[in-house]
């Protein structure tokens, strides 16, 4: 059983915290108020909830997956189900055909309700930590730079969506949130969430005994990846019109406080028994069996599973693209091939057995079988039948391969039989943390930063131990009898920064495939147009059902501001251009 700080204290969250309609309207309700909790010991409980606050999502309102807005989105992957009309909301996402503000409580609407109140939960315990006296609270600076960074965390993830959105304290009053506009600069904006995080890295200590809690390792990690989204400079239509030095320099800076190592084997980040393990700067913590009725498991991918396997639940959800599969390949050397990768495809037949062979002669990054379940290969790490039955992916396991090819998701799915997993009839739930930051994104980080600085020589090495951990990570069964299909190099040092750059997207992409960050990364870079045209542009002649999808700039980079929240303020809010 997993034991840390979000399973805590359960019977005082339930009666300290509660959740409202609106976030402009929540305060949490119940048989205490802060004029009278202001204790150590309720406070202690406060912050539990607060951090509680930042995982309760769900399939329909994710806050901490991003298969929906950074995975499905980008050219990672297909929305998958049961056709376009099953969540097609979903499908409005893919199709970038979000012209109408609102689809009543799904997905963006119930993401922006569920960020807000957890960021009220933790204004509600800052507001009463703040009055107990220092000498009563020896953890109180700590627990309000813990306070802080939750705070800042939500706010982060929801300018990623949106952009454009109000900045909510502990100290407002209902009626000055009430007048708080969405209307600061992108600058000022990342700048008052760096704030929260600043005050956590200067307060909290390096580590923390108790597993889940923000330390300064954490907030050092975030600094890095917020100063690199800012040093990105946006004009009015998300357009990139700078990249600020300044900020780079920043990314290295905190980049170099981060201590922390790779795993020793890609795999056991998407593996029961690794939660917290070295590479895990920052996650989302979740857990069974841990003494309450009904355990603190995610279902935020809930409709992801393999889907008619008589093992899994439903539904077949978050599907590899093609291109995605095909990013993969390597050369002879080992290396990815940046500008040919999709000029043919790989796994696309599938034979008399149901399997999808690969051509002679081709050869694969070891990720791929991290990352996407093939017909024919083991899936999660299973080549054999035991109690969960026959774990080899099957082109079966397709819902709809008609509309969305065959190809799985793995990373988020456990094996049926793994103590983490918690089928709801019939949608599945685990005790896996999701991971915000891993050690990975700290060393591609900086090296990002570094190349943009022209320090391209000097990066290579941070990509190449990205790589290099990837090569190493082939123990797991993954390949069911075939032993000579991958060839994973390292890059020889940089000589230009237009290669450095383009091998560290790329290196992004394989890295964190279908985990999320990839349509944030594409809006980071100005690139999300021109790359994401160019990839409808192939993909549709092998899925009809992108056949009228076009991503327009200006537009498309952020979701419009939920209707129901400008009608609430009376139009104070400022909708996002194109909605």
């Amino acid at each position: 059983m997993k034991k840390y700080i979000i399973t805590s204290y359960i019977l005082s969250i339930l009666l300290l915290v509660s959740c409202s309609e609106d976030f402009l309207e929540y305060e949490p309700q119940g048989v205490l108020s802060s004029d009278n909790v202001a204790t150590a010991e309720n406070a202690e409980s406060l912050v539990v909830a607060a951090y509680a606050g930042i995982a309760n999502d769900e399939m329909v309102g994710p806050l901490t997956h991003q298969w929906v807005y950074g995975s499905v989105r980008s050219d990672d992957a297909y929305k998958g189900g049961g056709g376009r009309g099953d969540v097609d909301i979903v499908d409005h996402y893919e199709q970038y055909n979000l012209t109408k503000a609102d689809d009543g409580d799904w997905m963006t609407p119930r993401t922006w309700t569920n960020h807000y109140k957890a960021i009220s939960r933790a204004n509600f315990a800052l507001s009463v930590i703040n009055e107990i006296p220092d000498a009563e609270y020896s953890n109180k600076v700590i627990r309000q730079a813990e306070l802080r960074f939750l705070r800042a965390h939500s706010h982060f993830m929801l300018k990623l969506l949106f952009k454009k959105v109000p900045y909510i304290t502990e100290d407002l009053t209902q009626e000055q949130i009430l007048e708080t506009s969405n209307d600061l600069s992108n600058d000022e904006l990342w700048n008052v969430i760096a704030d929260d995080f600043l005050f956590a890295y200067n307060n909290l200590p390096q580590s923390q005994d108790q597993v889940g809690r923000a330390d300064r390792n954490a907030a050092a990690a975030y600094l890095a990846k917020l100063r690199l989204y800012q040093a990105y400079e946006q004009n009015d239509n998300h357009q990139v019109t700078n990249i600020n030095k300044t900020r780079l320099q920043e990314v290295i800076n905190y980049a170099n406080e981060v201590t922390a190592a790779l795993e020793a084997d890609y795999g056991n980040n998407f593996l029961d028994g690794f939660d917290n393990g070295p590479e895990s700067i920052w996650a989302a913590q979740f857990s069974i069996n841990d003494g309450t009725e009904v355990s603190r498991v995610s279902y935020v991918t809930g409709l992801n599973s393999p889907h008619g396997t008589g093992i899994y639940g439903c539904c077949g959800f978050h599907l590899a693209s093609q291109n995605m599969v095909n990013a993969f390949k390597t050369d002879a050397n080992g290396l990815p091939l940046l500008d040919t990768f999709n000029n043919s495809d790989i796994f696309n037949s599938i034979d008399s057995e149901g399997n999808a062979p690969l051509a002679a002669g081709i050869t694969l990054d070891p990720r791929i079988d991290h990352t996407v379940g093939i017909p024919g290969r083991p899936f999660k790490y299973r080549n054999t039948v035991n109690e969960s039955g026959d774990m080899i992916y099957k082109f079966s396991w397709a819902r709809d391969p008609g509309v969305y090819g065959y190809f799985g998701n793995m990373k988020e799915q456990q094996a049926p039989d793994c103590a983490c997993y918690v089928k709801e009839g019939p949608f599945v739930g685990t005790s896996k943390n999701v991971d915000f930051i891993r050690y990975a994104d700290v060393l591609l980080f900086k090296a990002e930063a570094m190349i943009q600085l022209d320090q391209y020589g000097p990066a290579t090495d941070l990509i190449n131990e990205v790589r290099l951990r990837a090569a190493a990570s082939t123990s797991l069964p993954m390949n069911a009898g075939a032993t000579d299909i991958y060839n994973i190099g390292t890059y020889p040092t940089f000589t230009s920064k237009e290669f450095a750059l383009k091998a560290l997207k790329f290196e992004r992409r394989l890295e964190f495939g279908m985990e999320g960050p990839r349509f944030f990364d594409l809006v980071r870079w100005g690139e999300a147009e021109s790359v994401l045209n160019g990839y409808l542009a192939v993909e549709k002649t092998k899925r009809d059902f992108l056949s009228n999808a076009k991503f327009t700039a200006g537009r498309d980079e952020y979701y419009p501001i939920p209707q129901r929240e400008i009608d609430f303020t009376a139009g104070l809010y400022v909708q996002n251009p194109g909605y």
